[in-house]
């Protein structure tokens, strides 16, 4: 049996079809793909739980994955909006030449070295201090500070410096966020693509696995968990904390809203972090558009669980629920939340293929 309907349980549950095991998919929601479920809306293919952009250079997955949907050419290129001021993502030449008006990377260097001078700290204490001490105040100030407290909830003073370890910095004019060999959007949306891993596999929507756990576990010989670790355990030892994510979607009469499929808002004062307008994904034409306003919000039982808060607090409760995990034979914790983890989504795949190789 698998709890969770997401990449992590539909690609566990393809390959123990293939070998001829028999798998029963239990499903939360009453729809399956988990988080990377897309809807038809308009013509448009709505990713329902936020923007979803698959990159890898792991040629294993990204053959994998092509066996059951075609991907187009899309190549994430976010712009972030500080009151109005445009900025390219990740940090390039065209971010810094439109920040300060250089036009060289010599000249860029220059300008971030004379920045962070200005506020080097040698054990930067806390985001804050990290990201001036590492791009300067000028790109911490319009393109760090606010969309970061907005993200957390919390003030970037507040913040542990880890959490911004590293900050992509180029000194090329490439708007490529990512430098995976391979990155594309599924044509038909991601819930095409599970449909097709599912093919032939029972599936039972609308069936909370935790409410039903007895009647469900005599069912099966092993179980594979996908969802949250702490809520297994009926949250014995405490509640794992994670950001949530709230959505506000809006179908709009007219052909393009911003141009581009995703713009982050920098600053402060305009309470959501982000704007995904849907069509750019796979370059729709059609007569409307389809957006969603993205607010980061505080985690708490009862609301959808995204971002795990990896904190030094957190990972100690994960690891004392992790050994009673390990503790449970009939069962396999498997993906994001049954990992208490942040994976990309070709670490998903790749993740659920080692682990079936295992277990099957």
């Amino acid at each position: 049996m698998i709890v969770g309907s997401g990449l992590f349980g539909s690609v566990f549950a393809h390959e123990a079809k293939k070998l001829n095991k028999t798998s029963l998919i239990v499903e939360k929601r009453l729809h399956i793909g988990g988080n990377v479920y897309t809807e038809a809306i308009e013509g448009i293919n709505v990713h329902k739980y936020g923007a979803h952009i698959f990159h890898t250079s792991n040629k294993k997955v990204w053959d994998y994955l092509n066996r059951f949907a075609e991907f187009n050419r899309y190549t994430n290129s976010p712009i972030a909006n500080y009151k109005g001021e445009i900025y390219n993502l990740p940090f390039n030449m065209n971010t810094f030449n439109r920040m300060w008006g250089v036009v060289t990377p010599e000249e860029a260097k220059l300008k971030i070295e004379e920045e962070r001078l200005k506020y080097k700290t040698e054990n930067p204490e806390n985001l804050e201090r990290q990201a001036i001490s590492l791009v300067g105040f000028d790109i911490y100030e319009k393109l760090i500070k606010g969309y970061t407290e907005k993200q957390w909830g919390r003030p970037c003073k507040d913040l542990p410096a880890f959490i911004i370890n590293r900050l992509p910095v180029r000194f090329s004019y490439d708007n490529n966020y990512f430098n995976s060999l391979y990155q594309g959007i599924p044509l038909g949306g991601y819930t095409a693509l599970v449909e097709n891993l599912l093919e032939g596999i029972e599936i039972r929507l609308g069936t909370d696995y935790l409410e039903n756990k007895k009647e469900l576990d005599s069912l099966a010989e092993k179980v594979i968990y996908t969802g949250p670790i702490d809520a297994y355990f009926y949250y014995s030892l405490g509640a794992l904390e994670y950001r949530s994510v709230r959505f506000e979607t809006e179908i709009i009469d007219k052909e393009n809203f911003q141009g581009n499929a995703v713009v982050n808002f920098t600053d402060a004062e305009t309470p959501y972090t982000r704007i995904i307008e849907h069509k750019h994904f796979e370059f729709g034409a059609q007569p409307k558009t389809v957006i969603s306003r993205e607010y980061s919000a505080e985690w708490k039982k009862g609301d959808e669980p995204y971002y795990p808060v990896n904190d030094k607090k957190n990972n100690e409760l994960y690891l004392r629920y992790k050994d009673l995990a390990d503790r449970e034979r009939r069962v396999v914790f498997g993906g994001r939340l049954g990992e208490y983890r942040y994976y990309d989504m070709d670490k998903v795949v790749e993740k659920a293929l080692e682990v079936a190789e295992r277990e099957l």
